[in-house]
Order: C-alpha cells, then structure tokens, then sequence
C-alpha cells in the first residue's frame, strides 16, 4: 500500500499533464480530513487557485 500525502498543507504546488485532470486533493493526498474533491480547469490558463483551500497550481509543460 503506498503512502499517502497530507491534503492541503502547501500553498502552491507544480503539476505537469501526466496530473490532468487537476483535482484538489490531488488523488496522492489524503482527502478524508481536507475539502471536499474539486477538479480545477488548468489546461487553458496555465494556472489556478483552488477555491476552498486557496492552494495555487500552476501547470509546467515538461
């Protein structure tokens, strides 16, 4: 069983396509004791700000 991440404790995080969709909780994290699971539309601005935690990503083509 692979570990888990903590939900929600960075304010900014780098995601690349392979992430897409983009959910906040990212699916590696924890979701049981963050926000509710909501999937942010990235692919067109290159950068987005989850509406619950305020978490910033921003999408780095690699």
């Amino acid at each position: 069983m692979t570990e888990q991440k903590q939900a929600c404790t960075e304010q900014r995080y780098e995601v690349t396509r392979k992430d897409l969709p983009l959910s906040c909780p990212m699916p590696e994290m924890a979701a049981w004791d963050a926000h509710p699971r909501v999937y942010l539309p990235i692919e067109d601005v290159d950068e987005v700000r989850c509406p619950y935690c305020g978490a910033l990503f921003t999408l780095k083509d690699i």
